[in-house]
């Protein structure tokens, strides 16, 4: 059985994009992974690795062409919250960081309250307090 999750997104910047996760709260990983065409992240309580490529790098390993998110989403990525108050202050580190808020913050009828973020580089990811 797996122990770990990792997800790889591949970045045009690795500096505008350490920038952005950076600015959003993830906590840089400073150990193996990091290289001049890689950095390395760990995501929430239970420790998911992010880890950014450089396209041409993402290519090679992936067997296939980066996708185009301007043209459409590859994924949605979603991140739980621990209140409301959270995910609006997400949305504001987002923005800050140079990301886009594609849907504001807000609830639904399923009494969940969240919004829909892009990284610098189109990768969506949806944040939710349940």
């Amino acid at each position: 059985m797996a122990n770990d999750l990792w997800l790889n997104l591949p970045v045009r910047s690795l500096p505008r994009s350490i920038a952005f996760y950076e600015a959003i709260g993830f906590t840089r990983n400073l150990g193996p992974g990091n290289t001049e065409s890689s950095a390395c992240f760990l995501v929430g309580d239970k420790r998911t690795v992010l880890m950014l490529f450089l396209d041409p790098v993402f290519s090679g390993f992936a067997g296939a062409p980066v996708s185009d998110t301007a043209q459409g989403a590859e994924m949605l990525i979603s991140l739980g919250a621990a209140s409301p108050h959270e995910v609006d202050a997400l949305a504001i580190k987002a923005r800050a960081g140079g990301g886009e808020v594609f849907a504001e913050p807000g609830g639904s009828a399923g009494g969940m309250y969240g919004c829909g973020l892009r990284d610098p580089d189109g990768h969506r990811w949806n944040v939710l307090h349940m």
